[in-house]
């Protein structure tokens, strides 16, 4: 018999993986999205990601955790981005920097990050209520 924090662990590396998938999907093919998805579906689907990763480390851990240290990760490294040192740039310079620190700081962002965990943690909830694990 499988723990249930380890199928549980399961679950959420499969859901951040698809979830990386949409969010890439999402930059590669914007245009092929209404105006509207292509904009924002990439931010949200990056803090939904960073809210599953939580899930993930954290699976002992509610929800409300989850949120709270998404958006204080999310957050922070929007924040971050109002630095603008020669070396963070340079890493930010490559795939991997810019698709974890991001550029330049926009505050429509921080809504953008909102509601990516928001509807994550909806799904969550949703899920673990749909298949009865807690």
């Amino acid at each position: 018999m499988i723990p249930l924090h380890s199928k549980k662990r399961v679950i959420y590396s499969i859901t951040i993986l698809v979830v990386i998938i949409l969010g890439l999907a999402s930059r590669k093919y914007s245009h092929f999205l209404p105006t509207f998805l292509s904009e924002n579906a990439g931010d949200a689907l990056w803090a939904m990601m960073v809210y599953f990763g939580f899930r993930f480390l954290l699976i002992r851990k509610n929800i409300l955790t989850a949120i709270l240290l998404s958006l204080i990760f999310s957050f922070g490294i929007e924040f971050s981005q109002l630095y603008q040192a020669g070396w963070i740039n340079q890493i930010r310079g490559t795939v991997l920097g810019a698709l974890v620190l991001g550029h330049g700081f926009l505050m429509v962002d921080l809504l953008r990050y909102t509601i990516g965990i928001i509807i994550g943690s909806f799904v969550d909830k949703l899920a673990l209520k749909l298949t009865h694990i807690r």
